[in-house]
């Protein structure tokens, strides 16, 4: 029988349904925190590796966390009052 946790994939990883949630989040941890090093610095397939893994594991987080808390002023209409709201700052009455 095929184990998919002990083969590395052309991605470069274990698939990510196969990681544990603590590795999942790890992993994406890592992937976010050299993301500006790999577009700056990296190959094109460094880049395409490295972006396709990280739409990999958070397809896959998003999958386990569909209704992850999401903070309001990440949303739309939370960038809209943010602005409205340094308006008013910058432009008091």
């Amino acid at each position: 029988m095929h184990d998919p946790a002990s083969t590395q994939h052309r991605s470069g990883g274990i698939p990510p349904l196969a990681l544990e949630t603590d590795v999942l989040l790890r992993e994406l941890s890592h992937l976010h925190r050299t993301r500006h090093e790999t577009f700056l610095y990296g190959s094109e397939e460094a880049l395409h590796r490295h972006t396709l893994r990280t739409g990999q594991l958070e397809d896959e987080y998003l999958r386990r966390f569909p209704l992850r808390q999401v903070t309001a002023g990440r949303t739309r209409n939370g960038a809209r009052a943010r602005e409205a709201a340094a308006r008013a700052e910058a432009h008091p009455e």
